[in-house]
């Protein structure tokens, strides 16, 4: 079978679709956040398009289809959020938002607790869910096997109850649309402060009105300035013993599935921005001539470095696709692709992006240019969602390291459908 790279009927129509969505709806987002100073309000700003994305499908894609959702493919998300990003990384990091606390559920989840946490979200698509993952102490060594380290949210078993205690910050979407909670956390904790994460990790649903869960703090971010970013707290909130996803321990492979998710889609939106500078710095270099005779377009130090800027975005784009159909045809189960997408595409944007304000100029670090925006954001996404240093590199170490690995199955690996 030859390698094709030709998108479906579907996937054009998807990617046109959300074209169109990004560039009549989300192109209000930033001129409308601009008006607020704190980052609840502007967060709160963003709900009508986040509801107007979700009138447009894109929150039923999350979900399966037996659940009333419509299953779009991790690929075919990736194909939406680019486009979706090119325009305003916002509203899509609260849909990410929204699928890092309810794939676990989809993902390993039994068919009990899909029926009782799921259909929420369909039948009112602006519910928000979060995951609750980063300690306050940092979130890179939650796996870490002495249980004097690691992850510090501990829930205790007493009868047919969680108690779960702890804070964890960096709580995407945790503040809801009313800053109190949102309807559903994953929360990622301990089980017994005597066992290490192999033996005790674990993933617990907790509804948002559960008595003992709290929003005490708000960071505000320099880039992504409407995803709102939380500090929670957790003093004794208790759940049904049915609210663990599998079984204490399982929660290592659960976080992994999880970012590898997200990793793959991440890829995705740092392309979205890396266009949006590149066709800054085009449009800028074929219209000024900085006092000059010509266009600066036409002088090949500026050509090159355009050049090497596409080159990095085609790059990006088909090393996303790929890992993308990798986690699709895997049912989730290949990671190094994803993880060197996250990996690669974000350290690759910031490159694009800082490029793009050198062949501009100075003008393009002055408050509220385009790119100054896009340089914000942009440099987060070496840092979110798992850092590149402290998590994603060590990722990728751990799997290199396995005595199992083998160098030449990413790019090659099939599975079966």
């Amino acid at each position: 079978m030859s390698i094709e790279f030709d998108l479906s009927e579907q996937q054009k129509a998807l990617r046109a679709g959300a074209k169109e969505f990004a560039n009549t709806v989300l192109k209000d987002v930033r001129p409308t956040i601009r008006k607020f100073h704190k980052p609840d309000e502007r967060f709160y700003a963003t709900r009508p398009f986040h509801k107007a994305a979700v009138d447009a499908g894109f929150v039923k894609g999350l979900f399966p289809k037996e659940y009333g959702g419509t299953d779009v493919p991790a690929l075919d998300f990736a194909l939406a959020a680019e486009e979706l990003a090119a325009v305003d990384v916002n509203v899509p990091s609260t849909l990410l938002g929204t699928g890092l606390g309810v794939k676990p559920v989809i993902f390993f989840g039994n068919e009990e607790q899909k029926r009782r946490f799921l259909p929420d979200f369909i039948e009112d698509g602006t519910k928000l869910a979060a995951l609750a993952f980063t300690e306050v102490t940092g979130g890179a060594n939650f796996d870490a096997p002495d249980p004097r380290y690691g992850v510090k949210t501990f829930a205790i078993r007493e009868g047919d109850e969680w108690v779960i205690n702890g804070e964890k910050h960096y709580t995407t979407n945790g503040t809801g649309w009313d800053g109190k909670n949102c309807h559903l956390y994953a929360v990622i904790c301990r089980t017994d402060p005597n066992k290490n994460a192999q033996e005790s990790l674990a993933v617990i649903m907790v509804p948002g009105n559960t008595p003992g869960l709290s929003v005490t703090g708000l960071l505000d971010t320099v880039g992504h300035r409407a995803s709102i970013s939380p500090r929670m707290t957790f003093k004794n909130v208790r759940v049904p013993a049915s609210n663990i996803i599998g079984r204490p321990g399982d929660g290592i492979k659960i976080v992994s599935t999880n970012f590898a998710w997200t990793a793959a889609l991440i890829g995705a939106a740092c392309v979205g921005v890396m266009r949006a500078a590149f066709d800054h710095a085009l449009e800028f270099s074929k219209k000024d001539a900085r006092s000059g005779p010509v266009p600066i377009i036409d002088y090949p130090t500026v050509g090159y470095m355009l050049a090497d800027m596409k080159m990095k975005i085609e790059a990006c784009r088909y090393l996303t696709w790929k890992s993308c159909q990798q986690f699709d045809r895997s049912k989730g189960q290949e990671h190094e692709l994803a993880v060197m997408t996250k990996v690669f595409c974000s350290e690759a944007c910031v490159d694009v992006v800082y490029d793009a304000m050198r062949v501009v100029g100075v003008d393009s670090y002055t408050d509220m240019h385009p790119l100054a925006e896009l340089m914000n954001d942009a440099m987060c996404f070496p840092l979110y969602d798992g850092g590149n240093m402290g998590a994603r590199r060590r990722q990728l170490h751990s799997i290199i390291k396995n005595p199992t690995y083998d160098s030449h199955f990413a790019p090659y690996g099939t599975f079966k459908s």
